[in-house]
């Protein structure tokens, strides 16, 4: 993505709801060199931050509902949560949960988009988000994949202001001309049950090393890592307890 810290309106953090808290930190920390540190106190529920450094780049947490999926959620930074779930609303969205108070550092609310995506929404107060982008191990790249792209750009344009630049199979998701994510159509290239979705994308050093360690680490490769025209080479792995998230070749000029 094309700026370097959380921007209003751009993604500013990811989180994983997993069923399996210490695997899950064993993964990513050999994955991805991540310092998982979990909150002790009990009402924060078991919520992990990854660390790289001193930067906080991820969260891990348990699942906190039975009907939540084990999968890799994104929160756009907003700077009023009550302002923006009212926007998710009056543009055929829906708000699933808050807008809420977590502790002093935010307010924060999950919605889907009408195209059934969920995402999140974050007011900062004390945490603004990722400290670091781009980097190896850490976020440089969202994705929706959606089976209605019309009715999704005509939603989030709307929601957040971003723009859209669409070719045949691909629309790069931009905030005031810089590029920070993309939106895929589904079409039969996913089984008909998987719902649209928001993945994030992690860069790193050697897409095909990651990959190798991912598959060896008890994960396993979704996509193979393979180079995108005119664009960077990816790949799509899954952790063991099956939550889906794309790596990327670090940008060398980023």
């Amino acid at each position: 993505m094309e700026f370097d810290k959380p921007v209003t309106g751009g993604p500013c953090w990811t989180e994983l709801g997993t069923s399996d808290l210490e695997g899950a930190k064993r993964f990513y920390a050999e994955l991805f060199g991540w310092r998982p540190e979990t909150d002790p106190r009990p009402e924060a529920g078991g919520y992990t931050v990854a660390h790289l450094g001193d930067a906080p780049v991820a969260a891990l947490t348990p699942l906190y509902q039975e009907s939540q999926p084990v999968a890799w959620n994104v929160s756009f930074s907003v700077p009023d949560a009550d302002a923006a779930v009212r926007r998710v609303e009056e543009a055929g969205g829906a708000v699933i949960v808050g807008p809420m108070d977590v502790f002093d550092v935010g307010r924060f609310a999950v919605a889907l988009d009408p195209t059934g995506a969920a995402f999140q929404l974050w007011q900062a107060r004390t945490f603004r988000g990722a400290g670091l982008f781009n980097a190896p191990g850490t976020l440089g790249w969202v994705e929706l994949a959606t089976r209605d792209t019309r009715r999704a750009r005509e939603f989030y344009t709307t929601v957040f202001d971003w723009s859209a630049q669409s070719s045949e199979w691909y629309t790069e998701w931009a905030l005031d001309g810089a590029e920070f994510g993309g939106m895929a159509d589904m079409t039969d290239r996913f089984p008909p049950d998987v719902p649209a979705h928001w993945m994030p994308y992690f860069a790193v050093a050697d897409v095909d090393a990651t990959a190798e360690v991912a598959d060896l680490a008890g994960g396993a490769v979704v996509m193979p890592p393979a180079t995108v025209p005119d664009g960077p080479r990816i790949a799509v792995l899954r952790d063991p307890q099956g939550a889906a998230f794309g790596v990327h070749l670090m940008d060398p000029e980023g």
